[in-house]
């Protein structure tokens, strides 16, 4: 095991939690600014208005890709568990 196969490894790692986190990060993100917006323009501070409608958008993205999640984390561990023989020399 070389430096060159851990700084792979570990930019592959990070790639790939990065794309897992990816989708349901930009579905809040979006969904926060649009509350944030509506709060402004209406004046309404309410603090559980900012809450609820981001937990629903985070779980309607994780609905939505779930199976390009799934096949990214099984190529993923499928990736590991190949190339297994190699890790270990």
């Amino acid at each position: 095991m070389d430096q060159a196969f851990i700084v792979d490894f570990a930019m592959d790692s990070i790639k790939t939690t990065l794309l897992l986190s990816a989708p349901m990060l930009g579905f809040g993100l979006v969904t926060g600014l649009l509350v944030s917006i509506f709060q402004a323009v209406t004046s309404i501070q309410e603090l559980t208005l900012t809450f609820i409608p981001k937990i629903l958008a985070v779980f309607l993205s994780l609905i939505i890709f779930f199976p390009w999640l799934l096949e990214l984390m099984v190529g993923f561990t499928s990736k590991i568990l190949i190339n297994f023989p190699e890790y270990i020399q």
